[in-house]
């Protein structure tokens, strides 16, 4: 395989097809027939010759996590025990010698339940169990990094066969490719003066710092509730949010099917537009470059529900003097950010006797105009306080609420889910016995704090006032 088919195997494994069989439950069963087994993990790896730019995680992290997958997926026993389906010395073993002058491996986080030995960039691994499934069955990873004779366009693969009695495995294979294209994304801001409703001309671009250039490009972009992509282009594919799906987004992929080279900067034609609803609010909006065959990447959209774009189509224009410090290796930015929403508690006020029980409802609204994602924390409730009034005692408390607890800033604290919309309303009803009529005693619903964002202050708390009734 030439090192640009290695580049091609790299960026086209979008998916890997899962074993499906039926599990056993008990300790491992004789078989009559060998028991299945493949040997997971990445089909290709690209080496960077740019560690400060490379791959996310840790330094040290390993790029090629190894695995086992049996058939069926395991389920517990009455007592919850997962029992392996096999026991039985095996063998796994990683033979990387062809990565000979390409690069450094590193077996120590390589792993078998009987540990391993290494000579040279061959790894023999003893083990013993095997788990339906793939999840009980990690076998450790392998760290890959250049050295001084490394260069762009160093070819090598890592062979991992396994053997043992009663097993029938199917080996593994991983593409090494040193310096093949990474594209890192240019970096976006909002506008000055950027407001909800505007449309953002997202100048989207990319810079690849690998030694090698590749053939196809696809544009992946992403946007929030708050975000969509009004204009067609010809070589640009549309996926629809989901109007129910309130973490949704909107989706559009375009493919290039120009050269690029390597150490090049590259932007858009045209800058991307990104329409903004009227209540939007710190929006997500997120793209990617990948280095992806044409012909692949629209193999890839016929198997989705994405609709073909009309109209002219986008090109890739090279960048002669782009300043590295602009892309990064992920482009992701929020917008609008200056919108405001208006979260709204209000009281209730009775007359009441001693030894009522009478119903108290909170009301809680949000008037708008922008609504309240908390994108961020993946949605992450927001809270407010309820004090009782006082000679009263809570006889039934509504969901989402709780008793504050010793040092807590209210008598209950109350949750309510995000993504509050623009348009929310909803009501927490109390149920409270009156211990003791005290003329005007008032409590009241109301935030610990002002949210950033919140337009009126004004209407963030809201009294329970109970009065004394007349005499019949």
């Amino acid at each position: 395989m030439t090192p640009f088919a290695a580049v091609r195997r790299t960026v086209s494994a979008f998916a890997l097809a899962a074993l499906v069989g039926t599990a056993l439950t008990g300790p491992a069963q004789a078989q009559d027939e060998p028991l299945p087994v493949s040997i997971t993990g990445p089909d290709s790896v690209n080496l960077s010759l740019h560690p400060e730019a490379g791959e996310p995680g840790e330094p040290g992290e390993p790029q090629i996590e190894l695995g086992l997958r049996a058939p069926g997926e395991p389920v517990p026993d009455e007592d919850g025990i997962i029992w392996p389906i096999h026991t039985g010395d095996y063998t796994v073993t990683v033979d990387a010698s062809s990565l000979a002058g390409v690069a450094a491996v590193d077996f120590s986080r390589l792993g078998g339940w009987q540990g391993c030995s290494v000579d040279g960039l061959v790894a023999t691994c003893s083990a013993y169990e095997i788990y339906a499934g793939q999840d009980y069955n990690d076998f450790g990873g392998i760290r890959l990094d250049p050295t001084d004779e490394s260069a762009a366009g160093d070819f090598g693969t890592i062979e991992i066969t396994a053997a043992g009695e009663g097993l029938s495995f199917t080996g593994h294979t991983v593409d090494v490719l040193v310096g093949g294209p990474e594209l890192l994304m240019k970096q976006l801001t909002e506008p000055e003066g950027f407001q909800a409703g505007d449309t953002f001309q997202a100048p989207l671009g990319f810079r690849n710092v690998g030694g090698l250039g590749g053939d196809g490009v696809v544009l992946r972009i992403h946007g929030s509730r708050g975000l969509s992509f009004p204009s067609s282009f010809g070589n640009c594919w549309y996926e629809p949010r989901d109007p129910d799906d309130l973490f949704g987004s909107s989706t559009a992929l375009c493919v290039f099917d120009s050269e690029f080279a390597g150490e090049a900067a590259y932007g858009l034609s045209t800058p991307f537009p990104v329409d903004t609803a009227g209540f939007a609010l710190y929006d997500a909006l997120s793209y990617s470059f990948s280095a992806v065959p044409a012909e692949q990447a629209r193999e890839l959209l016929a198997e989705g529900d994405y609709e073909a774009g009309e109209g002219p189509a986008l090109e890739l224009v090279r960048l002669p003097e782009a300043d590295p410090a602009g892309y990064s290796r992920w482009a992701e930015m929020d917008l609008p950010t200056t919108n405001t929403f208006d979260l709204d508690l209000t009281g209730e006020r009775l007359r009441v006797r001693k030894g009522d029980t009478v119903s108290v409802d909170i009301g809680f609204a949000n008037h708008g105009p922008a609504w309240l994602a908390s994108l961020r924390s993946g949605g992450e409730p927001i809270l407010f306080w309820v004090d009782l009034p006082p000679g009263t005692t809570a006889t039934t408390v509504p969901e989402g609420c709780q008793p504050g607890g010793e040092g807590a800033e209210g008598d209950y604290a109350c949750f309510i889910d995000t993504p509050i919309l623009e348009d929310a309303a909803s009501t927490f009803t109390f149920g409270l016995h009156v211990d003791k009529v005290i003329k005007k005693a008032t409590g009241r619903a109301f935030f610990g704090y002002t949210m950033p964002n919140e337009g009126n202050p004004g209407n963030d708390s809201g009294a329970i006032v109970l009065k004394p009734a007349g005499r019949h």
